[in-house]
């Protein structure tokens, strides 16, 4: 092995050719631009281009790049044949959450393909004719060539389409009954489990493995495990992704978050000598402490040497020298003041003393992320003195279940005739907003009348937090950014509007700190495009006089938290701020005991973020640092230097 290329090696593991992206943008592009060859080569050798698509939220953006590519660069899909990969059963074309619908939306409407040249498994089939119509469709797939190219995405069981865990290798298409597991990551589209469709028309493995060319693509941390398991794991029926191992060209293609938990990303040392910087000793060391059980200071030369991590250890050693490094940089992450601290010296702290106070911005993407990823540490700089502003930035009116609107109009309605007030037009109110949510179907968009009051609802636990948090109503910003207001899961394009209206409150307030949601594994997206937005403010801003003191930090905590190596700024909290933060968290009551949107966990979204907290403050324990109740972390954002 060591005569090998040193690309070889870090891929060692690796049984599928991975591709890794800087981030999911990057990695579409190519994959369109692989797509765009073909067609365009077999256009003019007069040859139909015959592709295999997905859904869901993974490859929407190779479809916008071939969109681009079709109105710009005058890409024809005249001569292409489409065969999707499935299809919820039963399910109407019209439905929100149709395939048929999704792949108008985001392709065919767009581009100049024939419409007979289309096909999607018909989930209006009746199920006496289901068996016959899958094998139609495997012979219209044969009839033309085969699959030139088949995207995939991957589920969380490792599924393929709506191949689940127990599939054969040689399955052809047919109706399968969805894992349980699949059904809860759609609830969100379904807006609740119970509307899912407990079964689907998918195409088979063997139906996926029979085409030339398969491109397998996953974006963000919360897919990093399962694709561990697809690349690096046995071949197994559990996780279908696995089949791909044996396929003669296929290829994976990922960003930076999806890939961390591959051997070459996440313990490179074990597979190649590595350049030792200071970012991957710190990981490293960190790693090492885990594996051997021991804080940074009792790490010993042989657990170096045993461990795989001897070229360090000759590069940095002894050990005694790394250890001391490390230990140094981790305490210096601990801070009680993420302000800042007065008149201290502040060389070795993650944020200056001066100025103080200071003013910051905490942008909020949900109307409760400010208090579930950081309400701790969002106390503490409301105590300090600092000028804490909380940006709200969408509306978060489809998360409201509508019995809560029922019992708020209800409310209007008891207290308009407790003090004599227009009675009838109340009523009125009340009875059209009950008739519409007695006949409103799964799913169906809500009217105007109705996102508004749900939007108000969340608007007034917002605020309820954030007075007992401590923050002054006038520092309250709702912004209401427009990409969010469909009344669906699925949004609109991030806009130059949405972009404008966080601008503006940036050169309104000039903050010192700002406090950003980096919790990319948000399952529905909108974290991701709220950081995007605030992002591109920012560049905007990048002559303005405030700019240059502005410190940028990253917080996480709703949906995953940053490993301990990453962190730059470590928040401890003590029991009683736990609690205070947990106090917080509750008057956001449209969310306590079930959320409309869980995601795959199901705990509340306060167990979730004290689970975080304190297993954070019980990892730095371990490494020997003291010992707190609980920490908040961050990481500071550098493209602003």
């Amino acid at each position: 092995m060591n005569d090998t290329k040193p690309e070889t090696r870090l891929t060692y593991h690796e049984q599928i050719p991975t591709k890794i992206f800087g981030d999911a943008s990057s990695g579409s592009s190519f994959v369109a631009s692989e797509i765009a060859e073909l067609i365009r080569t077999n256009n003019e050798n007069g040859q139909p281009t015959v592709l295999g698509l997905a859904t869901g939220s993974t490859p929407t953006q190779v479809y916008d790049e071939l969109i681009r590519l079709h109105n710009e660069e005058g890409l024809s899909f005249q001569n292409v044949i489409t065969f999707n990969l499935d299809e919820y059963y039963p399910m109407q074309p019209q439905s929100l959450q149709s395939y048929v619908r999704f792949m108008n939306e985001h392709l065919f409407n767009h581009i100049d393909i024939p419409d007979e040249q289309v096909h999607i498994p018909d989930g209006t089939i009746p199920e006496e004719q289901v068996t016959d119509y899958c094998r139609e469709y495997e012979q219209k797939i044969q009839d033309v060539g085969g699959l030139d190219i088949q995207l995939l995405g991957i589920g969380r069981t490792g599924h393929i389409g709506f191949n689940e865990p127990g599939s054969r290798p040689d399955s052809g298409t047919r109706l399968i009954t969805l894992d349980r597991i699949t059904r809860k990551d759609a609830a969100s589209d379904f807006f609740g489990e119970e509307y899912v469709p407990r079964r689907a028309i998918t195409m088979g493995v063997g139906t996926i493995l029979n085409a030339d060319r398969i491109i397998m693509m996953a974006w963000g941390e919360g897919k990093a495990p399962i694709i561990k398991e697809a690349v690096e794991g046995p071949i197994r029926d559990r996780v279908p992704a696995t089949y791909l191992q044996e396929h003669p060209n296929a290829t994976v293609i990922l960003d930076e978050a999806s890939a961390e938990h591959l051997t070459r990303k996440k313990t490179p040392w074990l597979l190649s000598r590595c350049d030792w910087d200071d970012q991957l000793i710190r990981k490293g060391v960190v790693w090492l402490c885990q594996e051997v059980d021991k804080p940074v200071l009792k790490l010993t030369d042989e657990d170096y040497n045993e461990h795989g991590m001897g070229d360090l250890l000759t590069e940095h050693g002894p050990a005694y020298d790394i250890n001391l490094k490390v230990f140094n940089e981790l305490q210096h992450t601990i801070t009680g003041w993420p302000g800042g601290k007065p008149n201290a010296e502040d060389i070795d702290r993650p944020e200056r003393a001066e100025p103080y106070p200071k003013r910051a911005i905490v942008f909020s993407p949900h109307p409760d992320d400010d208090v579930i990823s950081m309400g701790g540490t969002l106390i503490r700089l409301v105590e300090h003195e600092h000028e804490v502003h909380v940006a709200y930035q969408t509306s978060g009116n489809i998360a409201v279940f509508d019995d809560d609107v029922i019992r708020f109009v209800d409310f209007v309605s008891d207290y308009n005739e407790m003090f004599g007030m227009k009675q009838e037009e109340a009523d009125t109110m009340l009875s059209d907003i009950k008739q519409f949510l007695n006949e409103k179907e799964p799913a169906q968009v809500d009217s105007d009348e109705i996102k508004h009051i749900k939007g108000l609802i969340r608007r007034g636990e917002a605020k309820a937090a954030a007075r007992y948090c401590g923050i002054p109503e006038k520092q309250l910003h709702f912004l209401d950014m427009p990409f969010y207001e469909t009344g669906r899961v699925k949004k609109k394009p991030l806009s130059q509007e949405d972009v404008d209206i966080v601008k503006e409150l940036l050169r309104e307030v000039k903050p010192h700190q700002i406090y950003a949601a980096g919790d990319l594994s948000d399952p529905h997206g909108t974290h991701r495009v709220c950081l995007k937005a605030i992002l591109a403010a920012l560049e905007e801003c990048e002559n303005d006089d405030w700019i240059d003191d502005c410190y940028v930090w990253l917080y996480r905590g709703a949906w995953q938290e940053w490993d301990i190596n990453e962190i730059e700024m470590a928040v401890p909290l003590s029991p009683q701020e736990l609690a205070k933060k947990r106090r917080a968290i509750f008057k956001h009551q449209s969310q306590k005991d079930r959320p409309l949107f869980p995601g795959p966990d199901e705990r509340e979204f306060w167990q979730r973020s004290e689970e975080r907290n304190r297993s954070t403050a019980q990892l730095y324990d371990k490494l020997g640092f003291a010992e707190y109740e609980a920490i908040e972390g961050f990481v500071r954002y550098k493209g602003l230097d």
